[in-house]
């Protein structure tokens, strides 16, 4: 197939509609992976929130898991669920970790309140979660355990205790940029002891809505938290793939809650949901939780779909901890995937993989794709692109030729309009 060929087998994306293919492609599989190529890009986030939508009044799905911290992202849950009040502003604006902004902006505010509304017609049991996957929140989540097993399970609350004495002397100001140089002997056998006690008593934790659900969560962050920041120190595995495993533990954790037949959205990076095997990520020893998945539930049940752009604005930090600033995302370098898409159709595409048998040779073995952070520097750009074989990393693609900067809570939207009336790009 010519490349030429190719660009006539695009889907073109302006209207929810148009996501008709996705939806045939995804069929009865119970995992649908989402990601985005930055935390900090309009498009990526309002498209995400469409496809979700559907997913969840045509097909089912029962929960989003998404790359953030179980503590904060677990109040959007609450909120969205009707056992918080007040507005979804205040909710979102508790996310103190840097970078806020990937989650208390105005997209999510706006997808929160569909969220919402969708649930205060369904049953407690059909109400749709919120749950985060990420290691980050050691600190949070101690804190959480402590206080509500005081109140709930004194005994176990005892094993809380010890463990947060344990990794007190250790503690650091920012838990997400920080590791630990040297830990106290039997910290993490704390933790695993906490975890063993919550999950066998957890059924016996009633006292607010998940309360169960909560608590063995904040305990598995804690037993997987000590791993990860010793590895940063390279005392143990990749920190990479010890992150990633906890997602995957907790994905399964999540859905052995809801039930084995529930179905489950994910959101994530790219560098997550695309399928590590595919990348020069596997040369260095790295998984992710898109191979993850694949391998555990199968390909038959899963749908990896990734995102891009050519061009356009970005919400980053110059360095870590840096005050957010909105980017210009330069061009696509030559030969990179992006480009050639842009070559082909300079429009918004969407490209579903198995639909090409012979995609692989056309955008050729390997193709540079762009992945950008939190931290971003337009000026390297060429250091942003991860060499790809873009048919076997995703199931589909979603091409976005230029895209707009994320809407921070801090920066008030385009035209002052409210979250409710907040629009999804399409």
């Amino acid at each position: 197939m010519s490349q030429s060929n190719l660009s006539n087998h695009f889907h073109p994306l302006s209207k929810k509609s148009d996501l008709d293919p996705l939806m045939e492609r995804i069929g009865d599989a119970q995992y649908v992976l989402l990601g985005e190529a930055s935390h900090g890009t309009h498009e990526y986030y309002t498209w995400r929130a469409q496809i979700s939508r559907r997913l969840i009044e045509e097909k089912g799905f029962s929960f989003i898991a998404v790359e953030g911290d179980w503590p904060d992202c677990y109040k959007i849950n609450q909120w969205i669920k009707g056992h918080l009040a007040g507005d979804v502003e205040e909710v979102l604006h508790e996310f103190k970790r840097w970078p806020t902004w990937m989650w208390a902006n105005w997209e999510i505010a706006a997808f929160a309140n569909w969220m919402r509304e969708h649930n205060s017609r369904k049953k407690p049991k059909e109400k749709i979660g919120f749950y985060g996957l990420d290691v980050y929140s050691l600190w949070e989540s101690m804190e959480i355990m402590v206080d509500y097993l005081e109140k709930e399970d004194p005994d176990t609350a005892e094993l809380a205790r010890n463990a947060l004495v344990c990794f007190e002397p250790y503690k650091a100001t920012d838990s997400y940029g920080s590791i630990f140089n040297n830990s106290k002997p039997g910290c993490q056998q704390e933790v695993v002891e906490l975890l063993k006690q919550v999950r066998q008593r957890a059924h016996t934790y009633d006292s607010q809505p998940e309360a169960d659900l909560n608590a063995e969560i904040n305990s598995l962050v804690m037993a997987n938290a000590e791993k990860y920041y010793k590895s940063t120190s390279n005392f143990g595995e990749s920190s990479w793939n010890v992150r990633d495993r906890h997602m995957m533990e907790t994905l399964n954790t999540l859905q052995k809650y809801h039930g084995k037949d529930s179905k489950v959205i994910v959101w994530a990076h790219n560098t997550h949901i695309g399928d590590a095997r595919a990348t020069d990520m596997a040369h260095s020893g790295l998984t992710n939780i898109g191979q993850l998945v694949r391998e555990e539930k199968g390909r038959k049940n899963t749908v990896l779909v990734g995102f891009g752009s050519y061009e356009g604005f970005v919400i980053a930090g110059e360095r870590w901890g840096a005050p957010m600033k909105k980017m210009e995302v330069p061009r696509a370098i030559s030969n990179s995937f992006e480009n050639k898409l842009h070559e082909l159709d300079p429009s918004d595409q969407l490209l579903i993989m198995n639909e090409h048998p012979d995609i692989a040779e056309t955008l050729e073995a390997k193709l540079g794709h762009r992945a950008i952070g939190v931290v971003y520097h337009p000026e390297g750009e060429r250091r942003n692109y991860v060499p790809s074989e873009i048919a076997e990393r995703y199931d589909a693609f979603i091409y976005l030729d230029k895209t707009q900067a994320l809407h921070p809570l801090k920066f008030e939207p385009e035209g002052h309009l409210t979250p409710e009336t907040f629009p999804f790009g399409i």
